[in-house]
């Protein structure tokens, strides 16, 4: 294991935001983590866990240690006729992971599918998409206690799951390495396509007994029409969290924007789409300088070359601004920003 210095991070970061940390670090194994732990570089610094950099928008230089977790590997627990039990450590490629699981005709996370990032990442947000979130069938986190070192199983119930949070972006924050996570899938088959773009592609393709791969497949495509890859133009995916809204705001809002899309999720509570009220401001497209709002898709914001975190940062405050302006709504970004 390797520590390096003023190391850049601009190729670790889907924004390609310029940005060097005082140390930087690769995990690949377990032991590499205790003796990381024991280092003065880790003790006497600030520290980021990077995983696959999707959801990061460094504002400037890190004045610490940025970890990136390369722990690799996927492994049957457990399984029986009607369920199987996965663990994946926490360095492996999402999108990857869900492939394996695909392959294998292990029900569960396919509409998971091309969601960026790495295993690790994925419970800090509790990634979601197309009616399905990663809680559903997550059974354990797998951390290490920065202070002590010592490793912990978390259950299901103590990581707090929310919408597009978690434990991890609260009180554990900063405070524990994910290294690996356990899944609890079906081998029988249960298709969830509720989600009206999936269901509609579905329909649209003729496709109405849909097999584990088709509803990955599907769920491919549509992402790929929709979002703008990172490779290509710099992005974060959706830079901001869709809102959850109560039944009175709903309502009187519905009365004066009657097309506004709204949705309900498992637990009843009521979304309104941030996107649609990013385009009612006018956002959708518009570029100021080397940052511009995707013209297919009103929750990407994107780096058209050469921009800093400032510049972005300074870009999403104006349309938090204009929604708030307009609709009297606070919308919260969804990536994680570093200072």
């Amino acid at each position: 294991m390797e520590i390096k210095r003023d190391y850049d991070l601009t190729g670790l970061n889907t924004l390609a935001v310029v940005a060097k940390a005082k140390f930087f670090v690769v995990l690949e194994k377990a032991s590499d983590i205790v003796e990381l732990f024991s280092r003065s570089e880790f003790k006497g610094n600030k520290r980021f866990f990077l995983g696959g950099g999707s959801n990061v928008l460094f504002l400037n230089d890190f004045d610490g240690i940025v970890v990136q977790n390369k722990l690799k590997g996927i492994d049957i627990i457990s399984e029986d006729d009607v369920s199987v039990r996965v663990k994946m450590m926490g360095g492996e490629d999402w999108h990857e992971a869900v492939l394996f699981c695909v392959n294998k005709n292990y029900w569960g996370i396919e509409n998971l599918s091309l969601v960026p990032g790495s295993v690790g990442a994925a419970p800090i947000q509790n990634i979601g998409a197309y009616g399905t979130e990663l809680k559903d069938t997550l059974e354990s986190v797998e951390v290490y206690d920065v202070e002590s070192g010592e490793k912990r199983i978390l259950a299901l119930s103590e990581c707090k799951f929310g919408y597009r949070d978690s434990i991890f972006k609260n009180s554990a924050k900063g405070k524990c390495l994910i290294s690996a996570i356990n899944l609890k899938l079906s081998k029988i088959p249960k298709p969830n396509i509720s989600y009206k773009i999936l269901k509609d592609y579905l329909e649209k393709n003729n496709i109405s007994s849909p097999s584990l791969k088709e509803i990955s497949d599907a769920v491919c495509q549509i992402r790929r029409s929709k979002l703008p890859d990172p490779k290509v133009i710099p992005n974060a995916g959706s830079f901001f969290k869709n809102l959850l809204v109560d039944s009175a705001v709903i309502g009187s809002l519905k009365e004066k924007y009657p097309d506004m899309p709204t949705f309900k999720d498992d637990s009843g509570v009521t979304k309104i789409s941030t996107a649609w009220l990013i385009e009612q401001c006018g956002w959708k497209g518009k570029r100021e300088g080397r940052v511009g709002m995707h013209e297919r898709q009103a929750l990407v914001l994107v780096n058209y070359g050469g921009a800093t975190g400032e510049e972005i940062i300074a870009f999403a405050k104006k349309i938090i601004a204009s929604v708030e302006e307009k609709f009297k709504l606070a919308i919260v970004p969804e990536v994680n920003i570093i200072e």
